[in-house]
């Protein structure tokens, strides 16, 4: 019997790396004598790099906003209305939002190359306030919204001078932190990472307070 454990026991540590060997339990030491592989304390590292700004947190969860959530919506000619296709867009992207209470976001408006200036910066401007309103009536802060700028149409997708509705569009954006929020301040990051994984395991419909079906509030 005692043949058998001691020949499985080697056959497991024989099976491994030799960078991967300390992992494995061993039979003949104490309980917790296995050494750290180098991967515990990396929470506490990325706390410390996050606070002392070695680790651009901001710019990491701008990443991740935008792989995570379509960030874009698209609009009609010359109208600030949202159709059905944005609001399900805008639905996701305040779901997100609602799980980084410390961070604020910008809105950003654009439009096609139809139209002077003049007007067409007021109208990318009022798609962002449109953005801004429906994404706070899904029960983001209002104060972690910025709806300030406009692009116009000085960053067209596609450079056309007639009507080209990819070029119609608002961007959301992580741009910072809320001003004197705790979380931030006080560098609880690991609150952060832990409420992640609470929120997320919720339906979405939890997390937004509306259907799929909602309107615009504008």
């Amino acid at each position: 019997m005692w043949k058998h454990f001691a020949a499985l026991a080697l056959l497991l540590t024989s099976a491994c790396s030799d960078g991967d060997r300390d992992a494995v339990p061993s039979w003949w030491r104490e309980a917790g004598s296995v050494i750290d592989n180098g991967h515990f304390g990396e929470a506490t590292l990325n706390n410390t790099s996050i606070h002392n700004g070695d680790k651009q947190y901001v710019l990491a969860l701008a990443n991740r906003f935008s792989e995570e959530v379509n960030s874009t919506v698209n609009f009609a000619f010359d109208s600030t209305q949202l159709d059905h296709a944005a609001r399900m867009t805008l639905q996701q992207q305040a779901s997100w939002i609602l799980q980084f209470p410390e961070v604020r976001f910008k809105v950003y408006g654009h439009t096609d190359l139809v139209g002077s200036d003049a007007y067409n910066r007021s109208l990318g401007l009022r798609r962002a306030k449109t953005v801004v309103s429906y994404l706070v009536a899904r029960g983001v802060n209002r104060d972690r919204l910025e709806a300030v700028v406009s692009l116009g149409k000085e960053q067209p997708l596609v450079v056309t001078q007639g009507r080209e509705r990819r070029n119609r569009r608002t961007v959301t954006e992580v741009t910072g932190f809320v001003d004197r929020h705790p979380t931030v301040l006080d560098g609880k990051y690991a609150e952060v990472v832990y409420r992640q994984y609470v929120t997320g395991a919720k339906p979405q419909t939890e997390l937004v307070g509306l259907s799929a079906t909602g309107t615009s509030s504008e």
